[in-house]
This record gives C-alpha cells, structure tokens and sequence, in this order.
C-alpha cells in the first residue's frame, strides 16, 4: 500500500508538471506513454513475442511518433491522415511477410495504435488549445477523481454489482458516487479555478466524462480477463503498467475534448 501511495504520488506530481508545462514535454511525455501503453497491448493480446519485434510493429510505433510530430507541427490537420497512412503501413507489412504474420495480429497492431496513441493524443490537443491550460484537468477530474469517490461509495454503500465477471468489486452504488464526485469537483473547479465561468459546462462535462471512464475501466478488463492476466506490466509499482492506469484517461480524454467544443464552444 505504502508504495502504491509513493507511486501514485510520484505520477501525479510528474503527470501535473507535464501538463502545466505543456509543449514538447507534454508531447515527450505523451509519445513515452503511448510506445510503452502500446507494447502492453501488443504483449497483452499475443500480437508481440518475447525478444521479437515484428515489422508490423515497428511501423504501429514509427506511426505513433510520426502521429505525435504531426501534432505538433501542424495541430489536428493531418492527424487523420496520418492514422490513415499507419494503417496502411501495417497491412503493407502484413502483405510483404504473409504469411509469417497473421491477419488477427495486423489487426491488433493498428488497434492498439488508436486505442493507446491516438485517443492518448487528445489530451494534447485540449492542451494546446484556448482555454486548454483549464480544460485538460476535466480529463482526469473525470477519471482519477472518479475513480476515487466510486472506491469510498462503492465500500460504504455498494450492494449490488454493476459488472460481477468483468469487475465483481464494482457496484452500482460506487459507479453513482464516482459521477456524482466528479460532477461535483468540476463544479468545484469552474468556481475556483474558471473563477465561475462555465460552471453548468463543467459539471456536464466531468459527469459525462466520469460515465464513459467506466466504460474504459471496464474494457481494460474485459481484455485483459480475455487474455488470462492480472496486470498490463509494472512499470508503476503498485499500480501496473501505464494501460493499468490511464485505462479511463484513455476514453475520457477524446469525450471531454468533443464536449468542451460542443459545450463551451472553443477553437481548439
């Protein structure tokens, strides 16, 4: 427990430091992050073998870099091009060493390229937009915040399972605290931080984001209970590895960087 809380404190710290300083640390920060999250998808579903780098692969992470460099010099405007571009990359590959390579496992190189690259890469494009310094907190208010309310509500309150195969430990009861906490930290934050603008935004915007969190929670399960393991990796003591931790992040990131521009109507 003791060196989960150092861990966790050690993240945070460093994940905020990141965020505040934005630009190329948070880009270096985001592209470590995505390899490392992707190589625990890649190992996690059988795509990657111990001590073998397929080609395939090599072509999901140069994506994942070019991905990032496309971002950050040109903003969102080649993005999908170059998610188009990776794509055909890895089927290109597929082909040249057909049939070394089989089609289930092409296919998991380019979905663990949008899962863990891709959706990771919103929290960039908040960052850098109007308001972005503000807004990109909504990502993890409606992750880790509720995260930890639907832990305490789940414990003192939970009586019936929300998804006993995938989760047995998660409640109905801890899934209403986790929103209800988020909502309430955003409201929180628009008063203290946004000093009272968006203030209706935001609570809508972290409780909607504390609803799919739990369906990036769920689904980092799900592929994990489908692939008989406990954990991701250990790259964070206490913790796992990065998919262990940021499953939630990975899912709120895009919904708040949609919701903010419906919501609050910025030009990211």
């Amino acid at each position: 427990m003791k060196t989960r809380i150092i861990s966790g404190a050690f993240l945070a710290v460093f994940g905020a430091a990141a965020i505040i300083l934005g630009g190329p640390v948070l880009l270096a920060v985001l592209v470590f992050a995505s390899i490392v999250g992707m190589s625990e998808f890649y190992k996690a579903v059988g795509a990657s073998e111990e001590g073998k780098l397929q080609i395939a692969a090599i072509a999901a992470y140069a994506g994942c870099a070019a991905y990032y460099a496309a971002m950050y010099f040109f903003g969102e405007r080649f993005c999908l091009s170059v998610i188009g571009l990776v794509f055909c990359a890895v089927l290109i590959c597929y082909v040249a060493v057909f049939p070394k390579l089989s089609s289930m496992k092409a296919v998991s190189y380019c979905f663990g390229f949008v899962y863990v690259a891709v959706m990771l890469g919103f929290i960039y494009l908040i960052r850098t937009g109007e308001h972005g310094i503000r807004i990109v907190w909504f990502v993890f208010l409606s992750s880790w915040i509720a995260d930890t309310c639907a832990y305490f509500a789940g414990r003192f309150f939970g009586r019936h399972k929300m998804a006993p195969v995938l989760s047995p430990k998660k409640t109905i009861e801890g899934a209403v605290g986790g929103i209800a906490g988020s909502a309430l930290s955003g409201l929180l934050f628009s008063l203290i931080v946004m000093k009272g603008t968006f203030v209706p935004q935001s609570v809508i915007i972290c409780a909607a984001g504390a609803v799919i969190s739990i369906f990036g929670d769920l689904a980092a399960s799900a592929v994990k209970r489908d692939n008989g393991i406990k954990d991701y990796g250990n790259l964070i003591p206490g913790h796992g590895g990065i998919l262990d931790r940021f499953d939630s992040v990975i899912f709120t990131a895009p919904v708040i960087y949609f919701l903010s521009l419906i919501l609050i109507n910025t030009a990211f």
